[in-house]
């Protein structure tokens, strides 16, 4: 694979989560800064570059707790375009600057 090729990888973030508890209180939501961390994971496992600043984000459905979606990275240079999919429904994009590890 190029770096130039889109990038999959799957995301569950367990229930057992830490960050889980207290967010929300009997309605538990992946917090958007755990797919900012998936993000930032794919990226390095991609390009083995790290996530230097998040330029643009938007959360559009909630990610719950042990569902399966997917993230997916594309483009060329240091601005790459991310979005997390569960089926079909678009849960977040935007896009990310990537920098040296």
């Amino acid at each position: 694979m190029t770096p130039n090729d889109a990038f999959h990888v799957p995301l569950c973030i367990a229930a057992s989560h830490p960050s889980l508890p207290g967010h929300f209180p009997d309605q538990p939501l992946v917090p958007g800064v755990v797919i900012l961390e998936a993000v930032a994971d794919a990226l390095r496992a991609w390009r083995g570059m790290r996530l230097a600043r998040v330029v643009e984000v938007k959360f559009l459905a909630p990610l719950l707790p042990g569902e399966q979606a997917t993230i997916a990275l594309s483009g060329t240079g240091e601005k790459i375009r991310f979005d997390v999919r569960r089926d079909e429904h678009l849960l977040a994009k935007g896009i990310v600057e990537a920098a040296s590890a």
